[in-house]
């Protein structure tokens, strides 16, 4: 049955993701609706798989590693709590959001005791699920260390310093930021608007260059000639700082 959602305008301060590229697994049998989660949590870096019934889900969850599940209750073949019971023992951390349009508090009760992590009632807003997404993929993830290494790159968050094999880098407090994120998400694609959000807190504008021009600030000053270059562009998704 189709799904109607608030599309509210996300706000101007979203929390800092270190989560982004996180790979998500959306089991929703309402199509439509499933695009549209797509979308969204595309938008905001995520990799995302659909599945549109329970005995997929299962299959997709045996076969490949996701991050934090999306789950809606009334599946074909094999139905949500079902799938929960069935995931649960061999994955104890995994997390797990509902999506349900029952409304009653036993539904919900009963999805949290089988083992989702958090629930959301259709109709929901879009803001609300990456601001719940987000926490649960924090908690799973754990603290972030003093020191980040990518390579011979090396970035110190408590004293702000930066060093690449030996060689200090004097970053200003915006390109600090910027290469924090980075780090944080070494090896997973960021998008322009992950970064706009997320380093400068205000939402993306596309009429603007702003987060290229400080990638390149950033990219001149630790992959200098020579250099095995870490700061790469992904043409149509964003930018990656990887070793590979």
């Amino acid at each position: 049955m189709p799904t109607t959602l608030a599309m509210d305008a996300e706000p101007s301060r979203s929390d800092f993701r270190p989560d982004a590229g996180s790979r998500v697994l959306v089991v929703e049998d309402d199509v439509p609706l499933a695009q549209l989660l797509r979308q969204q949590l595309e938008s905001k870096s995520y990799t995302v798989s659909v599945v549109h019934d329970g005995e997929s889900a299962r299959q997709a969850i045996q076969d490949a590693k996701f991050d934090l599940i999306i789950l809606d209750l009334n599946l074909p073949k094999l139905d949500g709590v079902s799938l929960l019971k069935l995931v649960r023992p061999s994955q104890p951390r995994l997390p797990v959001l509902v999506l349900t349009a029952r409304s009653r508090v036993e539904d919900r009760a009963l999805s949290l005791d089988t083992g989702a992590d958090d629930c959301m009632v259709k109709p929901f807003s879009f803001v609300e699920l990456h601001a719940r997404v987000r926490a649960l993929l924090r908690r799973n993830n754990g603290p972030v260390s003093r020191v980040s290494r990518v390579g011979d790159l090396t970035l110190d968050r408590e004293e702000r310093r930066v060093e690449r094999n030996g060689r200090r880098i004097d970053l200003t407090a915006r390109e600090f930021d910027l290469l924090e994120f980075l780090m944080r998400n070494h090896g997973r694609p960021v998008s322009r608007t992950s970064l706009m959000e997320d380093v400068w807190n205000m939402p993306f504008d596309p009429s603007t260059n702003v987060v290229d021009v400080y990638v390149k600030y950033v990219r001149d000053k630790v992959d200098l000639d020579g250099e095995r270059k870490l700061i790469r562009t992904i043409r149509g998704v964003g930018y990656v700082l990887s070793e590979d």
